[in-house]
């Protein structure tokens, strides 16, 4: 189960609410192992550096022999070379130029090695990953002896641009490491070309569904089920959810935000802060940027007139 989208929609608590699942099991950002993971030693959801983590020792033992035995340069270096947003008019298409096909047929062997390793050494039935690119979402279609299914995931694009102006602390790569910051131009265009290209996948005969950030967080457990739906599970038991809560329990998820680490019970509630704090030119600005995207994800309503203040409501 591949969690697509932009950054900073909520991935990371939505990804952790189906790994909580029995027979689920969350992997966070596998963009990022051959980086985070195999060459800088960041620590992994449970707290451990990776190369510590007993978890991903078996992963890589199972995948590899050992991850002493992945060439992480060389790994990143093919990773680069078909997984990226650019790539994606060649992912999608049936004909590769000779040089290509060859490079995507490598890097996918690692990528099915990785996951039947992670099926092995959880014993989950569904793996979730939450790398998010769209031309990630696109290889899934290259990688042999799996089930993709796409959760599509979007947030109103103001918020998700808000998000990206914050500094946010990033405690697995060091106590002072922070977390990549975008200008609102530039998070506009990544949102509008992401989700563009992820929409084309509902064309595939990949298993998909389009979820709103606002939507899980109004109604979580409703809002899982449709997800649960797309591999056959909707009426699987979620007594983890309920008012509002999730317990979540320990994981071992590469990349996410620093909530990957939280553990018990965490109150699901929205994070509507952009709303108050982000300058109005800055939302005017976004919002101009956007358009087509907050027509299509149904974010350009308006909310009613607010008839106790006699104010407007904000935009939804």
């Amino acid at each position: 189960m591949f969690i697509a989208g932009m950054g900073r929609s909520g991935s990371t608590l939505i990804e952790r609410t189906l790994g909580a699942m029995p027979d689920y099991h969350s992997l966070g950002e596998i963009t990022h192992l051959w980086q985070r993971g195999i060459a800088e030693n960041q620590h992994c959801g449970s707290g451990e550096p990776f190369h510590s983590c007993p978890f991903w020792t078996k992963v890589g033992h199972v995948a590899f022999g050992g991850w002493d035995r992945v060439d992480a340069g060389a790994a990143i270096r093919l990773q680069r070379s078909v997984d990226r947003t650019r790539h994606v008019p060649l992912l999608a298409s049936a004909r590769y130029l000779p040089g290509f096909r060859s490079r995507v047929e490598r890097y996918a062997s690692m990528l099915g090695d990785v996951y039947h390793a992670a099926a092995e050494v959880s014993g989950a039935r569904v793996l979730i990953d939450s790398s998010k690119h769209a031309s990630s979402a696109y290889l899934l279609r290259h990688v042999s002896g799996i089930s993709p299914a796409i959760v599509h995931l979007v947030r109103d694009p103001r918020a998700v641009a808000y998000a990206w102006t914050k500094v946010k602390s990033m405690p697995s790569a060091g106590p002072d490491a922070e977390m990549a910051r975008y200008s609102l131009a530039k998070s506009a265009t990544l949102y509008t070309v992401h989700n563009a290209a992820i929409d084309l996948l509902r064309v595939t005969s990949i298993p998909y569904v389009k979820v709103r950030y606002e939507d899980f967080v109004a109604a979580p457990e409703a809002t899982l089920r449709r997800i649960l739906a797309i591999v056959g599970d909707g009426g699987a038991p979620t007594d983890h959810v309920a008012d509002h809560t999730v317990r979540l329990g320990t994981n071992h998820n590469i990349g996410g935000n620093p909530m990957k680490s939280t553990n018990g019970s965490i109150a699901i509630r929205a994070d509507e802060t952009w709303r108050q704090q982000m300058p109005r030119s800055n939302r005017y600005a976004v919002t101009a940027m956007t358009m087509p995207s907050l027509v299509t994800y149904g974010y350009a309503k308006r909310r009613p007139r607010d008839r106790a203040s006699g104010q407007p409501g904000a935009a939804t």
